[in-house]
């Protein structure tokens, strides 16, 4: 284990002690730092979804490219729907098509929508890190849906440094050093020397940075 849980319980609680005041809940996040990594190459880099135990206190938005029964179940789970005509209409409105980008965490889609969706709309979810995952046709997206609205997206692309968000101050801060490890194990899973992490730090959304390690 890169981190014990209690010393990023005590850095989580540290972060929100030393954060000041705001009018809005913020984040708190978890940065590494890594080193002696070429992230020119691909297989360096790190490009992946790690659902947290606990979530970040805020369900993350989900987008399902979907009809019939499969739209209906998505909805009730709480998704946006994007229908196959919508795909078409998306690709006309690359305005709109980039707000609905920004807007929703995760995108899943039903398996045959995917070949129109990669060709009409990858160019704007690609870039993003946001191409859908794709699901059996008919198939009941609930539980995916709900597991993606406690997870986040890991992406460094050519960076050694990314940020994770893994709360926010008002959870307890012995959830979000659960929600933390889930991060860490990712990145001791891809690099197989504790040397190739330089440092790790947790901290608010405007606060300042905390070490663990």
């Amino acid at each position: 284990m890169l981190v014990e849980k209690e010393k990023l319980i005590d850095a989580v609680r540290k972060a929100v002690e030393e954060a000041k005041p705001r009018r809005f809940v913020e984040t708190v996040e978890i940065a590494v730092n890594l080193k002696n990594v070429d992230m020119k190459k691909p297989e360096n880099r790190i490009d992946t979804v790690v659902t947290l135990p606990h979530g970040t206190g805020k369900p993350r938005k989900v987008a399902v490219f979907a009809r019939g029964d499969t739209a209906l179940k998505a909805k009730e789970a709480g998704a946006y729907i994007i229908s196959p005509e919508d795909i078409d209409e998306l690709a006309k409105n690359k305005r709109k098509a980039k707000k609905i980008a920004k807007e929703y965490d995760f995108f899943i889609a039903e398996a045959p929508l995917m070949p129109d969706i990669g060709k009409k709309l990858g160019p704007i979810l690609g870039p993003r890190g946001k191409m859908p995952l794709p699901i059996p046709p008919a198939s009941d997206p609930t539980p995916h849906i709900e597991r993606l609205k406690k997870s986040v997206k890991i992406r460094t692309r050519d960076k050694v440094t990314f940020h994770a968000p893994v709360g926010n101050r008002k959870m307890d801060p012995s959830k979000i050093a659960d929600n933390a490890l889930e991060v860490l194990k990712v990145v001791e899973n891809k690099y197989e020397s504790q040397q190739n992490i330089k440092s790790v730090y947790v901290k608010t959304t405007m606060g300042p940075a905390v070490r663990v390690m």
